[in-house]
Formats: structure tokens, C-alpha cells, sequence
């Protein structure tokens, strides 16, 4: 997985395009990532006799494919892909775009 919590992103497709976040998760396994405030769905939970929760309509976030966002590199402001290279036995990713490591 190339992306990281904590990079920047910016949604490229879907209802949010063009809204920018931090990344707050990762999965690897769905390859999806979780920004905060983005992709937000509303449920209707029914209230629970014996719980103390009532009901109503729930917000809650969920997971964007990684085919739908793109990095914002820190250096250029620009949204990029990433590549990455082995240099003395660690792996560095980098800004295709200005050719800059990425931290």
C-alpha cells in the first residue's frame, strides 16, 4: 500500500470529488483508506429496549477505494502518484510529478 496515515489526499471521483483530507486509516486488505468528514453515509438505528442508546439517524464515515484518491504532495501542492525506490536497504517514496522524497 502506498498511502500512509497522515498524508494528505484528495478525492479525484464519486460524490466528493475534489475534497482534500487527511488520511485518519488504511486497509490494505479492501485497499481503501478512511478520511474524516469525506464519504459520510446517515443510518437510521431503531432505539433498544434494554440499551441506553436512543435512535434515530446515525452519520458515519466510510472507506474510499484507493483507485479514488490521489496524494497531495507536500512539496508542489499538486495531486500526484507515488513512486517508490530502494536505496540502501529502505524503501523511499516519491512525487512523480517534482521528483521529491516523500516523509
Amino acid at each position: 500500500m502506498k498511502f500512509k496515515v497522515g498524508d494528505e489526499a484528495i478525492v479525484t471521483a464519486g460524490k466528493d470529488k475534489g475534497k482534500k483530507g487527511k488520511i485518519e486509516k488504511v486497509f490494505p486488505e479492501t485497499a481503501s483508506v478512511l478520511i474524516p468528514n469525506i464519504n459520510v453515509y446517515k443510518k437510521f438505528r431503531r432505539a433498544q429496549a434494554g440499551r441506553t442508546s436512543q435512535g434515530g439517524l446515525i452519520e458515519f464515515n466510510r472507506s474510499l477505494a484507493v483507485a479514488n484518491v490521489a496524494l497531495l504532495c507536500p512539496h508542489c501542492g499538486r495531486p500526484t502518484r507515488i513512486g517508490q525506490k530502494v536505496t540502501n536497504e529502505r524503501k523511499l517514496r516519491f512525487c512523480k510529478k517534482c521528483k521529491k522524497e516523500l516523509t
